[in-house]
């Protein structure tokens, strides 16, 4: 007998009762929500509290400022020194120190792997006697105040994956990212700016370089609100600033008042968490015609201070103007900072682009160290250095006197932390003698997050999201905070 087909008023019936119950259970949840949200249009913008109703331990640092080196610098030329290796130059990599190790397409079909000694000058420095090469001549002027983990490693061997690796703890996109995870856990300090921004450059080491993608500081299965505002490097920082013609601050403002009460009743019908979402986002993006503006307003910084960032930072969406902007950022308490810096991705000609990637941050990175730690920031701000992976010692393609290229190698690499809770003048772990595999003290990308929130006052494990019936975190099921690095 066949069934006969649901009346259309039927099927309304079914949909109400189903957005009833949708509506009833995400009401339930939204409702303290909603109630922030109308202190927030009602009266003086606050500050958003995050998830945790309370920090797991007593933190030691309040913001992390993310200085990420995209497309993997080369450890031996700058941070881990093999000065033995200029005896085996040319010499073909033994096969008890790659042992196998999966290799990427583009060195694979070699037929040989040629050492590749650095052909940079390294020198201890400071009373910690912390190595840097003389491609970082002020960097190395800070060795007192880094903790230098030399043993990094990660599963991933190419930079997409690589990537998002680092910044949401799995290789396969859609996952949070860690300045989404800090915001949704601490929520923001200051209202008018979000909590998370990201910053982007061009390096002039290699200028087409790998490109960069909006997930990376996405907010994945988060609500959205959590995902990072990125400033643009070309210009105006934010789109839309600007009232269009013919529109005033008041008539703005009632505007997204009328909009807001709109989306709270569409709230009420439905249920759905992604309105309180928007309706945030347009309460913050108005704020920010007023932040915005003065954060970028350079015109009050000293000479000296300018000076200190070198001749770069007169350039809008140079590293050098994004450090001091991340500095600007730290003091009006945005909690999460990335600045993402291209082209470091040197399988050919790595001498010379290198040079190019270190006058691009070299100055900068140790003047917004200073210009922290004049002002009384770097005590509670966390600053971390870093790419995705490492370079191998073996040459990719011709191998020359003055000239080489480096593939991706995911074994051993290093990364750089300072600041807040970190120990000064501390260089962690250790590589073998062709810099190739960790002899002592490895450190996982997991361990490295988890070491971040936990400086942070949050324990990784406990800080968790359900989706999809599985409770979700940066760390995964892995992480053991590193302990030796903290101070």
């Amino acid at each position: 007998m066949k069934h006969a087909a649901p009346r259309r008023q039927d099927i309304g019936h079914r949909t109400s009762d189903v957005l009833n119950r949708r509506s009833f259970l995400q009401k339930s949840a939204g409702g303290l929500g909603l109630m922030a949200l109308g202190s927030l249009l009602g009266g003086r913008a606050q500050a958003e509290t995050g998830m945790l109703k309370a920090l797991h331990h007593a933190p030691k640092a309040k913001r992390v400022i993310y200085l990420f080196q995209s497309g993997a610098p080369s450890q031996m030329d700058l941070f881990d020194p093999k000065p033995a290796l200029k005896e085996k130059r040319g010499e073909d990599l033994p096969a008890s120190i790659r042992q196998g190790q999966r290799l990427t397409t583009m060195t694979s079909g070699q037929k040989t792997f040629p050492v590749a000694p650095s052909i940079f000058e390294f020198k201890q420095h400071g009373k910690s006697g912390m190595w840097f090469s003389d491609l970082m001549p002020h960097m190395a002027g800070l060795a007192d105040e880094w903790c230098m983990i030399r043993s990094m490693h990660t599963e991933a061997i190419n930079h997409d994956p690589a990537i998002t690796f680092m910044q949401t703890g799995s290789q396969l996109a859609g996952r949070p990212s860690i300045g989404s995870w800090v915001g949704y856990g601490l929520g923001s300090i200051n209202a008018d700016l979000p909590a998370y921004v990201v910053l982007s450059s061009f390096g002039s080491g290699r200028k087409d370089d790998q490109p960069l993608y909006d997930r990376l500081w996405g907010a994945g299965f988060l609500p959205a609100k959590h995902q990072g505002v990125k400033f643009r490097n070309k210009g105006d920082p934010v789109l839309y600033l600007s009232n269009p013609t013919g529109m005033d601050a008041r008539t703005r403002r009632e505007t997204l008042d009328e909009l807001a009460a709109l989306n709270r009743r569409h709230f009420d019908a439905l249920g759905d968490p992604d309105i309180q979402t928007r309706i945030a986002q347009y309460e913050m993006a108005f704020r920010m015609q007023t932040s915005v503006p003065e954060l970028t307003d350079l015109s009050k910084e000293s000479k000296q201070t300018l000076e200190s960032y070198g001749p770069d930072v007169s350039r809008p969406g140079s590293y050098a103007a994004n450090c001091l902007l991340a500095r600007r950022l730290v003091e009006r308490d945005v909690r999460f900072i990335q600045l993402f810096h291209m082209g470091w991705d040197h399988h050919g000609g790595l001498p010379n682009a290198i040079k190019g990637q270190c006058q691009d941050t070299d100055q900068p990175t140790a003047a917004l160290i200073n210009d922290l730690k004049q002002r009384g920031l770097l005590e509670d701000t966390l600053i971390v250095w870093g790419g995705e992976f490492g370079r191998t010692i073996y040459s990719q393609g011709t191998l020359t006197e003055s000239n080489y290229g480096r593939d991706h190698h995911p074994r051993c690499f290093t990364m750089l932390m300072a600041g807040a809770g970190v120990k000064k003048g501390l260089t962690y772990g250790a590589t073998d003698d062709y810099c190739y595999n960790i002899t002592e003290k490895p450190v996982h990308v997991h361990d490295l997050n988890a070491t971040i929130m936990h400086l942070l006052g949050v324990d990784h494990e406990r800080l968790t999201f359900r989706f999809q019936g599985r409770d979700f975190r940066l760390t995964d099921i892995h992480g053991e905070v590193v302990k030796a690095v903290l101070a």
